[in-house]
């Protein structure tokens, strides 16, 4: 889990396919890797990867098929910069949203134009992913915890401060630029919770009966 605040950037070093899928290696000098063990997770452009190597400047990771069909991964390049997250522990703050780091889709940056020292991005993606994507909702591009701002048909607005645009790779986001997006967890538990509730009921063999030779009940 994440909460989509990047800690550093990193740069992505090896590019190996291996045995029909994809081996990673990224650099980072800034992401401490202190307290990172084997099997840790770190989102990387907002995928959750998981650190197979250890090194004092990153990690190695595997990619699955199933992430290089859902992702961009397939299209980065050596020397790609990314943003970089580790997992978020009990005692963090939260300050962005609860970010899964399980990609739903891709995002195409459409516009992109200042407003005062900030800068305004307008993204489109599909109008399955758009039913969750609310004016004031949270949103993950690339791994970065984002406030939706407007919404019109199959697109969404971003406001970028400087600072998020200084500490993470939005600045590179040219119009064409295709990004890993994230929708909000709760919204799709929500349309989970909702569909089954207009579900036809079905018969359960639980008895409160069963329950008290079970013990649970007396």
């Amino acid at each position: 889990m994440f909460t989509g605040i990047i800690e550093a950037t990193g740069k992505l070093t090896e590019l190996t396919q291996n045995q029909g899928d994809l081996t990673v290696r990224v650099s980072s000098p800034n992401l401490d890797m202190g307290d990172v063990q084997l099997g840790d997770s770190i989102a990387t452009n907002g995928v959750c990867l998981t650190v197979v190597e250890k090194f004092s400047d990153g990690f190695r990771a595997d990619v699955s098929n199933e992430t290089l069909k859902l992702t961009q991964f397939a299209q980065y390049k050596l020397g790609q910069t990314v943003n970089l997250e580790k997992a978020l522990q009990p005692i963090s703050r939260l300050g962005g949203h609860l970010v899964s780091g399980h990609i739903d889709g891709i995002a195409t940056v459409v516009a992109i134009s200042p407003n005062a020292r900030a800068t305004e991005y307008w993204l489109e993606t599909s109008s399955e992913l758009m039913k969750y994507i609310p004016y004031k909702g949270s949103v993950a591009i690339d791994g970065i915890s984002l406030t939706v701002n407007e919404i019109k048909d199959c697109q969404f607005k971003l406001t970028i401060v400087p600072h998020t645009a200084q500490e993470t790779t939005i600045a590179e986001f040219k119009v064409g630029s295709k990004i890993n997006l994230e929708v909000d967890q709760i919204a799709r538990y929500l349309e989970r919770l909702v569909l089954g509730a207009q579900e036809p009921a079905q018969s359960s063999t639980l008895t409160m009966n069963l329950l008290a030779n079970a013990g649970f009940i007396k």
